[in-house]
């Protein structure tokens, strides 16, 4: 994370008692917050492949689940109003420190009018936050690839790019002929152009 925003984020797994942990990667998610349960205390992993400002993003995300677990328990939806205000509420300090790059914090300021359930569902946060990613030479997004192009997922899965579907691009598996959508930003490996 930006030096600047450690020692407060140190101070929060102090205060709340909370076991942090630095996780592999996981596709599905970028952080995960467990409230006590079973003798275990509050637990949040962030994944460790994250560039520097999308893991000071998932941390605050996390951590503003477990305030409002403290707040509330069960008794509120995890990205309800609530959760929505301790959000906003504890980026502040990382703005007044002013460790995100210009496009970054507008991004940010724009996803926290009405944040989301992951920071992957706001586009345009998504894309200024992969700006700061390491580069991966093999890896491509849906939207740059050429329509009726055919793509493969990690799991070697191949597929072909159709129309784009309001916000999701209509994809067809060539193996089961089943349709999928994905998200404009999903990192694919291209195969072949259009034929």
């Amino acid at each position: 994370m930006p030096p600047d925003a450690a020692p407060l984020i140190g101070r929060w797994i102090d205060h709340f008692k909370c076991e942090f942990k630095i996780s592999r990667n996981r596709n599905s998610k970028f952080g995960d917050y467990r409230p006590p349960f079973g003798g275990k205390g509050h637990r949040i992993s962030v994944n460790y492949d994250l560039n520097v400002y999308a893991f000071l993003v998932t941390t605050v995300h996390e951590f503003a689940h477990l305030h409002t677990w403290n707040q509330h328990q069960h008794k509120v939806k995890p990205h309800g109003t609530e959760w929505k205000e301790n959000f906003k509420k504890m980026m502040q300090p990382f703005f007044e420190k002013d460790v995100f790059p210009a496009d970054v914090k507008q991004a940010i300021v724009a996803y926290l009018s009405n944040p989301g359930a992951s920071s992957c569902t706001d586009l345009n946060l998504y894309r200024s936050l992969r700006k700061y990613d390491a580069p991966k030479p093999d890896a491509v997004t849906v939207e740059k690839l050429p329509f009726k192009a055919v793509f493969k997922l990690k799991d070697g899965r191949v597929f072909r790019k159709e129309e784009q579907l309001r916000k999701r691009f209509k994809c067809i598996e060539l193996a089961t002929r089943r349709v999928y959508l994905f998200s404009p930003v999903a990192e694919v490996e291209l195969v072949r152009e259009a034929s």
